[in-house]
This record gives C-alpha cells, sequence and structure tokens, in this order.
C-alpha cells in the first residue's frame, strides 16, 4: 500500500470524533453507524498486502474493509475526507467500495478482531509447514528489511502466532529447539509434549532473536544463560510469559512458559480433591497456628492449591501475607512480594520481614533450605499459620526432608500440622471417552482390592481423531492427593528419626489414602484413565 499524502488527504488535520463524525458523514451524504458489525472483509486485494491493510496502514489512517462481495467493498472510516486512502482501497480490490463513517474507537476495534482473526488463521497452519518446500516457507518468513518498522512484518507475525496458538490450545510451555538442519517448535498441552512445528535453519536467528527483543534480553549475548519476561494481551487476556534461553550445541533454545494473568483462582471445591481429602483440608486451614506443606515435582499443580487455600482463609480479619517467587496471581486482600536474589531478597529474609509485619498467616513460595524451614517453623510456633511447599515424591517423605535439612526432630514435630502430596493427572475428553471394564490386575496395580470393587465399569481414552482433544483422548488436568496428618503416632517417629517409608506404612494401617488410591478412587468415577494414574504415580510403591 502507498502511504497518502497528508496534503491531500487532510491527515494533517484532527480525526473527528463521534459526535463531529456524525455531522461531516451527514454533510457528505455517507451512513454513519454507531457500532460496526462483527468484520468480515474479503481478503484477496490484487497486492496481496492485505496484512498491511488490516494492520499498520489501516491504524494509521483509521481505514478499514469490514465486509463486501465480488461486488463491491464496505470500508469502515473515521475520516471520511481523507479521499486517497480510499481511492487507494478501490485500486487494491478493484471493485466499488461503500463507505460508512463511524468512530475511532470501533474502526480499532473492527482492525484488532481482524487481526486476532488473521493470526488464528496463521497458527492454525503452523502445524502443516513440515509439508511446504523450502521456497514456499522462505516466501513465508522473509524480513522485508524496507517494512522494518512495521510491526506486522513477518518474522513478527509468525512468533505472534505461535504464542497466540500455544495460548487458544491451552498450552504451559512452549520449546524452540535448535538442532543441526532444523529449528524445532514443540507446546507442553496437559504435562505432554508434541510437535508443532519445524522450520528451515536459516530463520533460526531471526525467531530466537525476535523473542529475546521482546523479553528485554541481549541478543547479543549467546553465551551465557538468560532469563526475561513478555507481558501480552492475548484475544483480551493478560497474558505472562516468563522466558529461558540456554545456549546448546547448536544455537540458544528457548522455552516459554505462559501464565493467563486474568486467569481466576481455583477454589478449593475446584480442585478434583475427594470428600474426605476436602473436609481435612478445610479443617487444617482453620487452625490458628503450625505448618501446612503441600508437596510434589515441578509442575504438579502445588502453588495453586496453595492459592486456592489461601483464598478460602481470605477475610478481612486476617492479616495474609506471602513471599513468591514469582508471583502468578494477584490476590485480592493479600500482601505479596516477590524475591529478588540480584538484591540478596531471599525467601528467609523475606520471611523474616514478614514476620515484623503482625501477620496471622503467612504463604513461603517454597522451603528450600534449612534456614527458610527453621524460620517458617518458628513463625508457626509463634502462633502464626504457614503454609509452603516442598519438593518430595510424597508426604512422608517431606518430614524426613526437613530433618535432612538440619531441623531438629522435636521442632519438626511440634510445628508440622500436616503434608499435602500431589499430582496433577489428565481428564479424559468428555467427547470421545469409550466406557470400558477394569480388570484385577489393573484394579491391585492402582492400590484398590478387587474383593471390595462391586462396579467395574470405567473409561477409557477415545481411539478417534476427536477434534476437541486433538486425538489426544484427554482434554485438562485435575489432581489426585495424600494427606498425613502429623498425629501422635507420627510425632512419635519423627523423635525417633524413623524413615519415610515406615512413617507412611504405619499411617496407610490408621486409613492413611495414598496417592495412587486416591488416583484409582477417580478412575472408578469415570474422569481418568488407569494409565495416567500409574504414570503419574511411579514412585507410589506402596
Amino acid at each position: 500500500m502507498n502511504t497518502p499524502s497528508a496534503g491531500q488527504t487532510g491527515t494533517e488535520q484532527t480525526i473527528p470524533d463521534g459526535a463531529q463524525g456524525k455531522v461531516l458523514a451527514q454533510f457528505l451524504g455517507m451512513q454513519y453507524v454507531d457500532r460496526l458489525p462483527d468484520p468480515s472483509p474479503p481478503r484477496d486485494p490484487v497486492r496481496g498486502d492485505f496484512d498491511r491493510i488490516a494492520g499498520s496502514w489501516g491504524r494509521q489512517f483509521l481505514t478499514v474493509p469490514v465486509g463486501g462481495d465480488d461486488a463491491h467493498v464496505v470500508v469502515a472510516t473515521a475520516d471520511p475526507l481523507n479521499v486517497e486512502a480510499i481511492d487507494q482501497l478501490r485500486v487494491c480490490y478493484e471493485r466499488p467500495i461503500k463507505v460508512l463513517v463511524t468512530s475511532p474507537e470501533e474502526v480499532t476495534k473492527a482492525i484488532n478482531s481482524i487481526r486476532t482473526s488473521l493470526m488464528s488463521d496463521r497458527s492454525n497452519n503452523l502445524g502443516d509447514s513440515e509439508n511446504k518446500d523450502e521456497e514456499d516457507l522462505a516466501t513465508q518468513l522473509k524480513i522485508d528489511v524496507t517494512d522494518s518498522d512495521d510491526d506486522d512484518a513477518p518474522i513478527i507475525r509468525y512468533v505472534n502466532a505461535i504464542i497466540f496458538k500455544a495460548s487458544s490450545e491451552r498450552a504451559s510451555d512452549v520449546h524452540i529447539e535448535p538442532f543441526e538442519d532444523r529449528l524445532k517448535v514443540r507446546f507442553r498441552v496437559d504435562g505432554v509434549l508434541y510437535d508443532v512445528a519445524s522450520e528451515d535453519k536459516s530463520f533460526q536467528a531471526a525467531i530466537i532473536s525476535r523473542v529475546k527483543v521482546m523479553s528485554g534480553l541481549n541478543i547479543a549475548e549467546k553465551r551465557l544463560p538468560q532469563d526475561g519476561r513478555i507481558g501480552l494481551k492475548i484475544a483480551g487476556k493478560d497474558v505472562d510469559i516468563r522466558v529461558s534461553t540456554v545456549p546448546t550445541q547448536f544455537g540458544e533454545r528457548i522455552v516459554m512458559r505462559l501464565l493467563d494473568k486474568s486467569g481466576a483462582v481455583l477454589d478449593l471445591d475446584q480442585l478434583g480433591i475427594d470428600a474426605g481429602n476436602l473436609a481435612l483440608m478445610k479443617k487444617l486451614l482453620q487452625k490458628p497456628n503450625g505448618i501446612v506443606l503441600v508437596t510434589g515435582p515441578t509442575g504438579s499443580g502445588k502453588t495453586t492449591t496453595l492459592y486456592a487455600c489461601l483464598t478460602y482463609i481470605n477475610k478481612p480479619d486476617l492479616n495474609i501475607l506471602t513471599v513468591e517467587d514469582p508471583i502468578e496471581y494477584q490476590l485480592d486482600g493479600v500482601g505479596q512480594m516477590q524475591i529478588n536474589s540480584k538484591i540478596d531478597f531471599t525467601f528467609a529474609s523475606g520471611l523474616r520481614a514478614i514476620l515484623r509485619q503482625d501477620p496471622d498467616v503467612v504463604m513461603v513460595g517454597e522451603i528450600r533450605d534449612g534456614e527458610t524451614a527453621e524460620i517458617a517453623i518458628q513463625a508457626s510456633l509463634t502462633g502464626h499459620l504457614v503454609l509452603s511447599t516442598l519438593h518430595t515424591n510424597d508426604s512422608a517423605g517431606a518430614v524426613t526432608r526437613l530433618v535432612d535439612m538440619g531441623v531438629e526432630p522435636f521442632l519438626v514435630s511440634s510445628s508440622l500440622l500436616a503434608v499435602v502430596a500431589q499430582r496433577l493427572v489428565r481428564r479424559l475428553c468428555k467427547h470421545c471417552k469409550v466406557p470400558g471394564e477394569i480388570t484385577d490386575e489393573e484394579l491391585k496395580e492402582i492400590g484398590l482390592d478387587p474383593a471390595k470393587i462391586t462396579s467395574r465399569q470405567i473409561f477409557r481414552p477415545g481411539t478417534s481423531q476427536c477434534p476437541h482433544c486433538q486425538g489426544s483422548g484427554y482434554g485438562g488436568r485435575l489432581g489426585i492427593h495424600e494427606i498425613l496428618v502429623i498425629d501422635d503416632e507420627v510425632r512419635g517417629q519423627i523423635i525417633n528419626r524413623l524413615d519415610s517409608n515406615s512413617i507412611k506404612t504405619s499411617a496407610m494401617k490408621r486409613g492413611f489414602t495414598t496417592l495412587r488410591m486416591d488416583g484409582g478412587r477417580k478412575v472408578l468415577q469415570g474422569v481418568t484413565s488407569v494409565e495416567e494414574v500409574i504414570l503419574a504415580t511411579h514412585d507410589d510403591f506402596v
């Protein structure tokens, strides 16, 4: 598209607002509309630059096609005096133009809607890129250096399309991985990685540089790992992206973790916690002091559970403070602090500061060392309810981990209220799951006694190419949990320094439900599969 000259088009004057636009439209004999319909413009202009028509050019001159057919094109404008811009569209489409006058806000809204639709179309085509020959791919990704100031440049569009597709498919992570002869893009959805695209090696530097520019990283530094952050709005949602780069043999590898900042924090009732465990959790959260730990590997939903706990107890009469890395969700009424290792603001120093702020409830993002553990325990012993996370395989392992960190066993036994261990398993897709019958061997494998199970009806993942789950058989995730309450029996075992297996075996005799057993219940409820539970609890041998 050529740029209309300001002297001929009147673009030096102020674009009229809504009220002035109505008067101007009436004077020029044009139709004025307060609200534009959903735009559905023709996308086949002769010059092939629809991206600019519905992008930088349209934003500059507040003029954009919003509809039409083979006979004519409907164009919305906030500046009907810009005759040359409208004439350019007429030449571009080679058909008559019908002009609608509207407010600048409506034109901008239409442009954003068209851009979102374009990005969605491109993201849907990403998975087919392996089938394109090199010439087609070069046409798609080639950077036009003469248009480098235009935010519609192809590499920028490509990276935007990757992020948009990841967000629309509920991906938690985007992996951009360089290999000897190609650049691979993979998404992690519901905990599982799968290939999205494979691009020519020649585009690697441009794509990686674009991501580094977006996240504020040093594009010249390629020898050291770097961490950054991107803040975006995708389809009206605030999305925070944490970016990590590391040098590899064939270039820098990038992982982007997506976090929907506008997503609502889940309630305890929405976490998939068994009714008995849920009642126990709520009872523990009413305690005035003590420590409740949530354990599990990275990506098992520990932070989500802690946020749900804080939401449950968040009342005006409580002073709730947190120290986190990073702050993943904004909680109304809760004072949240983020650690900063560059200035030596750690979990330990943050926790010390919190205790001088007269808290009732304290949440520590993670207990990473003995110093943080000691301060958390002292806080619980001086009348505070402390919530935190720990990286262990099961609930009993958290007890021995604290002792291994150097905390005295008598302090652990007197301060610890309970340990919640959890994993995430994929939900069966409700559209394609198929009924089946569970065998005795499968029941034993998921920790259930076949003699006590009356109904053998379960569901298994579908085998068809379901459009709702992309043929995976699963959609979304839920938690499986075990809660070890620190009663008198466990306290004695802690003081006597018994190992985690002994503590767990003893608790099971008193009715303790393991992770695998809780997962087995959810299999019988028809919400997940036997394979998912076994995979998630492979370290649960009891």
